[in-house]
């Protein structure tokens, strides 16, 4: 029984376990408000290096020093708009975990489709122009194929 339930522990624990933040404590704001704000930017924000995890959970140098840019920003009275639009007129927009509408990015998402679209549609004016340059054949022909076919059937 101690077994089944030292398990459960066990199983319980690392289901409410999450990704652990890499949070310096030196970096942690004196301000909760400006604190919690600063996790919530930085949860929103990509490494560079590591590029599938935020700079709130990654190790990397550089996503240390962008924590101490948020933070600093944050400080000087920045709202978390311009925070973030500082960190993208630096790092371009693939520093952002969730990128924002754009004609830009609706073109680089929309481009395989209007190509599928397209393909289709030559696909089809193809066909239709094929069975349009079907020509019958004169009488001559006709004939000349009878003809040949009789032969063969004897």
């Amino acid at each position: 029984m101690k077994r089944v339930v030292a398990g459960f522990c066990v199983v319980c624990a690392l289901l409410l376990a999450g990704p652990a933040a890499s949070v310096q404590p030196d970096e942690v704001l004196q301000d909760a408000a400006l604190e919690s704000r600063a996790r919530n930017l930085s949860a929103q924000l990509r490494c560079m290096v590591c590029q599938n995890q935020s700079i709130d959970e990654s190790d990397a140098e550089l996503a240390r020093d962008l924590r101490v840019l948020v933070r600093d920003r944050l400080k000087a009275g920045d709202s978390d708009e311009e925070v973030i639009d500082y960190v993208v007129s630096r790092y371009g927009e693939f520093v952002l975990l969730k990128p924002r509408f754009s004609l830009q990015n609706a073109l680089l998402w929309g481009t395989p489709l209007i190509l599928l679209i397209g393909g289709a549609v030559f696909a089809l004016i193809s066909v239709r122009s094929r069975r349009r340059t079907e020509t019958k054949l004169s009488e001559e022909e006709e004939a000349a194929l009878r003809r040949i076919l009789a032969e063969t059937r004897k």
